[in-house]
């Protein structure tokens, strides 16, 4: 294994952000979704709207016996749209599902096993040829679906990088995911959970409006 660096560059550590939000949180437990493809439709749905919007279509999918690529790739788009319609952009939401779970049965026999066999890279770079489907939410199925250590960079990441001056407002996804990947053993607990742990400091604290910087458990530690 290659040496990784303690700190980078420019001083920031991401293990220490790690403690800092492990002992103020605990373990996240983190991503909702009670099997893979659940944790994969979601990670799809959750573009653009708060998660409980997403449960609510996630169990809608539920309920009409829809969570498996099958199921996905036989229902009629408008069917689906319309029950993705709580998750917000419904009609683009079915097309890029239907896309994913597309590419799953006819490049992967239908099997998530089958796909999720691929090492992270190649795993990745399958995703985001699927129209539709970008980074964010691209590692986000690698790291919570598939189980590999793939760091998910996100809005919430950006915001607090950029508010604690570690990296500017429009540094690019690779850049932060270098950053915290480069400096990290790949444990995937760790990834997942830091990555959650950001996401809660997002909506706790960090927030776009009204920050509340003060009783941040980062203030004044980074």
């Amino acid at each position: 294994m290659k040496n990784r660096p303690a700190r980078s560059e420019n001083g920031f550590d991401p293990a220490h952000l790690h403690r800092i939000l492990l002992k103020h949180y605990g373990p996240s437990g983190w991503w909702p979704g009670e099997t893979p493809f659940e944790v994969m439709a979601g990670a799809v749905l959750t573009q653009n709207t708060a998660w409980t919007n997403v449960e609510k279509a996630i169990a809608n999918l539920r309920n009409a016996s829809l969570m498996s690529p099958d199921a996905i790739h036989r229902i009629p788009h408008e069917e689906l749209a319309s029950l993705l319609r709580p998750s917000g952009y419904y009609n683009i939401k079915a097309r890029r599902l239907k896309n994913l779970v597309g590419m799953v049965m006819e490049s992967f026999q239908g099997s998530l096993d089958i796909l999720f066999s691929l090492d992270a890279k190649d795993l990745r770079e399958v995703l985001l040829q699927v129209n539709g489907i970008g980074k964010e939410t691209a590692d986000s199925i690698c790291c919570y679906a598939a189980g590999k250590p793939v760091f998910v960079v996100d809005a919430y990441t950006r915001r607090m990088l950029s508010r604690h001056g570690i990296v500017d407002h429009d540094a690019g996804y690779d850049d932060m995911q270098i950053l915290f990947e480069s400096s990290l053993p790949p444990a995937l607990e760790v990834y997942k959970d830091l990555h959650a742990h950001i996401v809660f400091v997002g909506k706790d604290y960090c927030r776009a409006r009204d920050p509340r910087c003060g009783a941040c458990p980062l203030e004044g530690r980074l």
